[in-house]
């Protein structure tokens, strides 16, 4: 009896994890014949290609190397790229120059093509005419049309078809019996047919498709700029503390517990503690709030924030790939990845068409070569050729990209930009939305909300409660002083106050004396008397009296998630203003009229909780977090699609990059940051939810429109492949001419162009 046991496939020694560009990939099929041929060869423990990025993540044993990966799939007409240190840069260059690639071949063919169609549409008598066209179609078929031929050549090797197929059948078919035609006018003559060719017809195939080509590679040349730019939120070098100096190092030679160096306007380098000093950080990118956060000693900062005004030395904690801004990157790098790339409808039609088609010409022919009598050969021919010709791709090609084009110019049209048309197909299936609270369903900007002022009690000690608190009697001149605090001070709502005295036409005044006190605020003099602007300790700690009217106004303002700034002279408080992010007008109709349509909304905020409430409860918003960070956005997406919904994420700051990479439809706000713009597939140019129904609406009536072209596309296919089969010969002796069946090709091509068009007059 054998005792051996089996070890088939089981991992030896360390797991790698690796991603290397793809070369050689074309199609979403590619992409699934590349990740099916790793996931099988030894010591895979598992491959996902993603096909956005032409890029494959592999975890491999030791049993394996990338160089044995590499020639797994040279062996099929693909490779990986291994000795690659920078993989981002090397998938951008790679996209890069395959754009330009097919950029040229379009042009060129485009340039080509034009005498040819000119030549068989109005000259198509003209015996030259066919010589030249020939001449002039084997480098638009052979040279920039060669990669369908080659691709239906790999498609054919492992059993599968798609529309490189189709189009390499058509076209190629039409062209040889073209080129028979014209060689040999006389074996037609002879029979008494007249000899047609469809140089024109394969031409323009190539054409239209090798455009469309180029639209989906400078899409996918343009995925990566997002990373780019998240990227570039490192600063290349820094100043490390070193014996007491202080010395500029690369980015790279930065250790754990190294002293580093932080002055105003420069981003923070690694993550870590604040040694010394203080100052306030933009810390947008994990929060997503935009007031500045203030830092002083012990406190934690991360990669990537950007310092205000004040120097800080702090402590390197994680550096490197370990960093909060690292691990933002890799997590968009894999979100991105993670989505399996989704076979196109049309492929996923050809993969059955093509083969189908194929039998009906072949077994058309063959019934002819026996029933045809003495003209079988030229008859079989002639009808087999038509049953191509007629199922040529034109229609089945056409259907989808013109409803996406006129799906997306009628988007722009509306202020929604769509750049993907994944996203456009996916919307109207939506049924769970989150949104991000600042900048989406805020206005983003911190703007004074709410001003009230006492009566100075020299004027009069004896007010009823009623009226000791009113609006606008703070005197010119003590809103002078206000202004002038608040022009000096670090803080960043100080901008708030500023542009809210101004728009009242306060002009500062000169101070005899100022100061800025640490986490309280400011303090200044003018004609010998001291004034305070800040929070309610600053007053409390310099024993300054508060009338009870003014407290329990701070109080409700602050339950109405405002932030409240005291101002006071050195014996009593004069005034408060309260400041908000605003609400935008649009935010409570968008958001009830997706909840009316069955979509469940949610908010995610890095804000606190007592804000997130209120403002969840002004637009009627039931399910909130707060206080969440980049990851926990895009783990919530993830529990939301395990649980089977289709999930849209709205966002407008480098801390929802993540989520909005995770999510099935992606949105940004217009006004945003660069980075979610470039992760998201639907920008939103006014920053109006409003918009959202509006993008869901037209998704709903895109797809309809791809449903109605595809039904087009097939109904001309079902009725006409019969005819040019010959089905009506033994009733009537009509058999289908290859140029009416072109004719009847191209009829099908403008009714679906015309059905897409029919989108531009509906209302969103």
């Amino acid at each position: 009896m054998d005792t051996e046991s089996t070890t088939s496939k089981k991992p030896t020694g360390k797991i790698h994890k690796e991603t290397f560009p793809v070369i050689g990939m074309t199609c979403a099929a590619c992409a699934s014949s590349v990740e099916t041929i790793l996931q099988y060869t030894d010591g895979v423990k598992s491959a996902a290609v993603n096909f956005a990025t032409n890029t494959v993540q592999v975890e491999y044993d030791d049993s394996t190397s990338p160089d044995k990966l590499n020639e797994a799939l040279t062996d099929i007409g693909y490779g990986l790229v291994i000795d690659s240190k920078d993989v981002q840069k090397t998938v951008q260059e790679e996209q890069e120059k395959k754009y330009k690639a097919v950029k040229k071949q379009t042009i060129g063919a485009a340039l080509l093509t034009l005498p040819v169609f000119i030549l068989g549409m109005f000259f198509m008598e003209w015996e030259p005419g066919k010589w030249i066209s020939m001449v002039l179609s084997i480098p638009v078929l052979f040279f920039f049309g060669r990669h369908f031929y080659s691709n239906a050549w790999k498609q054919a090797r492992h059993g599968k078809a798609n529309m490189d197929t189709l189009v390499a059948l058509s076209t190629g078919i039409a062209f040889i019996f073209s080129v028979f035609n014209t060689v040999f006018p006389e074996f037609w003559h002879q029979r008494g047919i007249h000899p047609h060719v469809y140089y024109e017809a394969a031409t323009v195939i190539i054409v239209f498709i090798s455009f469309g080509k180029m639209l989906e590679e400078k899409a996918k040349s343009q995925t990566g700029s997002a990373l780019k730019k998240l990227m570039g939120l490192q600063p290349k070098t820094l100043t490390r503390i070193q014996d007491g100096k202080p010395q500029e190092i690369k980015i790279e030679e930065v250790q754990v517990g190294d002293q580093i160096l932080i002055k105003p306007g420069e981003k923070i380098p690694v993550d870590g503690k604040v040694l010394e000093g203080s100052s306030y950080l933009d810390e947008s990118m994990i929060s997503g709030e935009p007031v500045p956060v203030e830092k002083k000693t012990g406190d934690a900062v991360f990669a990537g924030t950007i310092n205000q005004k004040g120097s800080l030395e702090i402590e390197a904690e994680k550096v490197g790939a370990s960093t909060l801004l690292s691990q933002i990157i890799k997590r968009v790098q894999e979100a991105q990845g993670s989505k399996a790339p989704v076979q196109k409808l049309v492929d996923k039609i050809a993969g059955i068409f093509v083969p189908v088609v194929m039998g009906i010409a072949i077994l058309t022919f063959g019934i002819w070569m026996i029933y045809g009598g003495e003209n079988a050969v030229s008859h079989a021919l002639l009808a087999a050729v038509s049953v191509l010709v007629i199922a040529c791709p034109c229609a089945l090609g056409l259907a989808t990209p013109t409803a996406i084009m006129v799906g997306v110019g009628k988007g722009a049209e509306n202020n929604i930009l769509i750049r993907d048309a994944e996203s456009l197909e996916l919307g109207h299936q939506v049924n769970a939305i989150i949104l991000d609270k600042t900048g989406t369903i805020t206005e983003g900007k911190p703007t004074v909300t709410n001003y009230l002022s006492t009566v100075d009690c020299r004027q009069s000690t004896e007010l009823d409660s009623e009226t000791a608190v009113d609006r606008g009697l703070l005197t010119v001149d003590l809103k002078s002083i206000l202004l002038s605090l608040e022009s000096k001070s670090e803080h960043p709502l100080a901008e708030a106050v500023m542009k809210y005295l101004k728009e009242e036409n306060v002009k500062a005044t000169s101070l005899e004396h100022f100061e800025s006190i640490t986490a309280r605020g400011v303090k200044g003099s003018k004609d010998g008397k001291t004034y305070f602007a800040g929070n309610l300790k600053l007053l409390q700690e310099n024993k300054i009296s508060v009338p009870a009217d003014l407290k329990e106004t701070a109080k409700t303002w602050s339950e109405q998630a405002q932030t409240v700034i005291w101002f006071a002279d050195q014996d009593q408080a004069l005034a408060i203003l309260g400041i908000q992010d605003q609400i935008k007008p649009s935010s409570k109709s968008a958001i009830t009229k997706l909840k009316e349509s069955g979509v469940d909304v949610y908010m995610l905020t890095g804000d606190n909780q007592q804000t997130a409430a209120a403002v969840s409860k002004e637009v009627g918003i039931t399910d909130f977090r707060a206080e969440v960070m980049p990851s926990d956005k895009s783990q919530f997406v993830k529990n939301l699609q395990e649980k089977g919904k289709v999930v849209a994420m709205v966002g407008d700051g480098i801390n929802d990059s993540e989520a909005l990479a995770q999510s099935d439809v992606s949105i940004a706000m217009g006004h945003g940051s660069d980075i979610a713009m470039d992760v998201a597939k639907i920008t939103l140019i006014t920053s109006d939810l409003e918009k959202i129904p509006q993008a869901f609406h037209l998704s709903h009536l895109t797809v309809n429109g791809i449903k109605q072209n595809l039904f087009w596309a097939f109904i001309y296919n079902l009725i006409g492949i019969p005819i040019a089969a010959g089905i009506l010969y033994p009733f009537n002796g009509f058999l289908l001419d290859p140029m009416i069946a072109g004719g009847a090709m191209a009829f099908s091509s403008v009714s679906v162009v015309m059905n897409s068009l029919r989108l531009k007059r509906r209302k969103l």
